[in-house]
């Protein structure tokens, strides 16, 4: 299929992975296309600089120049005028996943990893000490390592590094993206309920984790949480070596003298001690998964740790924005009751003493619906005050799936909380901007842009 491919179009380009994949597939010498409903920055200016032609919206036309191959990412379904026109004129076509398969990481050594939280932290570090190390690893992350400045990089090194995502392929592919990614090295860093929107319950999620064990060759290498009952089920296999990690002493790869600090923590293998500048439990596990995994690729204790020493962290990961009217103002891209809790609670440990704001925004096809509608309320318990933006598209879920706001406030109030639930952004700030003093944190969650909130927050505290 792949062998005559000299144009590749790519419907849906304004993506960070796609359009990242698009202009290495320009580097590696084919002529690319693509087309988007309306590319923004910093997209549109990455692609405006390797001077890809974009097509500012969706139409056959788009395709009149007859691509090889068109590339249709998985927010594409039925109806788009260019994914029927592909059906209809029965083009070449093929889903992000199988080009980076068959283009990038074929005959690679492929370091998959995976969970429900953690893995753009995790597979930045594991990057950056290749990196810092003189490996020059490809790495494709769903965030923007400080330390690389980019979520996506194809080199000549026998090494890639890939954020396996569970969420499905594309319209046409409904197993997960991570299946593609011919792992030879996998590590799991967790598994809870997650996407309510195509994932029925825990067990089909589980299903979807047992499908990318089966791909780990017999001289590859499993790295499963070991703490995490919801991966123990999955773990009794023999075709491939497993070592677990974790806390408890049954894992083969142990951290012990574990020590949270408000500005960094620290933890021991028994070979050696390691110190990170992340902070919280979280961070902990995700740091001994990378050393799990960098061992086992043959790099020293003292290579991780100086990799470790230089780490800059992620953006939109507990990124602190900006300080204004001494007030501080943090984006964090959490959008499940976990990854909320377990922010909060390092901010918690960071500022003891200090007011902390949580603000959010229910946005993801999972918080907008009910299942965690008593979870949500228990996330907030390490902030002193909450507001919550207008649930995103809620006429879009029937009545009985729908989160319900009135009694998230309630059960928010129940716990303590100064609780508000306001329609947007600009409401937000208001509400903020008056209540707020100098010495508190302001953090904000959410997996899209909010509006700009941000910065408008920060311009409203100026004038405190």
């Amino acid at each position: 299929m792949f062998s005559q491919i000299h144009s590749v179009h790519f419907v849906g380009i304004g993506g960070t992975a796609m359009a990242s994949v698009a202009a290495a597939m320009q580097d590696k010498g084919f002529r690319v296309t693509g087309s988007d409903q309306g590319v923004y920055p910093p997209m549109s200016t990455f692609l405006a600089e390797r001077k890809i032609e974009v097509m500012s919206a969706y139409g056959e036309i788009n395709l009149a120049h007859k691509p090889d191959l068109v590339v249709i990412g998985n927010a594409l379904s039925r109806g788009n005028a260019e994914v029927e026109a592909v059906l209809d004129h029965k083009l070449r076509y093929c889903s992000l996943p199988e080009l980076l398969k068959e283009f990038f990481i074929r005959g690679k050594r492929s370091l998959v990893v995976t969970g429900t939280h953690g893995k753009t932290t995790t597979s930045a570090l594991l990057a950056w000490v290749f990196e810092h190390n003189g490996l020059n690893p490809s790495f494709l992350i769903g965030g923007i390592p400080n330390n690389l400045g980019q979520g996506a990089r194809f080199t000549d090194s026998e090494w890639i590094i890939i954020e396996g995502d569970e969420y499905d392929t594309a319209f046409f592919d409904k197993r997960s993206k991570f299946v593609h990614y011919l792992p030879e090295v996998v590590i799991i860093n967790n598994i809870e309920f997650d996407h309510a929107d195509i994932f029925e319950n825990v067990a089909a999620i589980q299903t979807s984790f047992k499908r990318l064990i089966n791909l780990v060759p017999r001289n590859g290498q499993l790295f499963a949480n070991g703490d995490d009952p919801n991966i123990a089920p999955l773990l009794n296999i023999t075709h491939c070596p497993l070592k677990r990690f974790g806390f408890g002493e049954a894992n083969s790869v142990q951290a012990f003298n574990i020590r949270l600090g408000p500005t960094a923590s620290e933890f021991e293998i028994p070979s050696a001690k390691f110190h990170t500048d992340l902070v919280g439990e979280f961070n902990v596990r995700n740091a001994l998964a990378v050393v799990a995994c960098a061992k086992h690729c043959g790099l020293k204790n003292s290579q991780i740790q100086s990799a470790f020493s230089t780490f800059k962290g992620v953006r939109r990961r507990m990124e602190v924005r900006g300080i204004s009217g001494g007030v501080m103002v943090i984006d964090d891209f959490g959008h499940h009751p976990t990854a909320i809790r377990e922010t909060l609670r390092a901010l918690r440990m960071k500022f003891p003493t200090q007011k902390i704001w949580a603000i959010f925004e229910p946005r993801s096809n999972t918080t907008r619906r009910n299942v965690f509608q008593t979870e949500l309320a228990e996330a907030f318990v390490d902030a002193d005050s909450v507001v919550v933006s207008e649930v995103a598209r809620l006429e879009l879920l029937a009545p009985n799936e729908r989160l319900d706001p009135k009694r998230l406030m309630e059960d928010l109030q129940i716990l303590g909380k100064t609780a508000a639930y306001l329609p947007d952004a600009d409401a937000i700030v208001k509400h903020v901007g008056n209540e707020a003093r100098g010495g508190d944190v302001v953090c904000v969650f959410s997996n899209g842009g909010f509006g700009d909130i941000h910065a408008k927050l920060l311009q409203r505290l100026q004038r405190k």
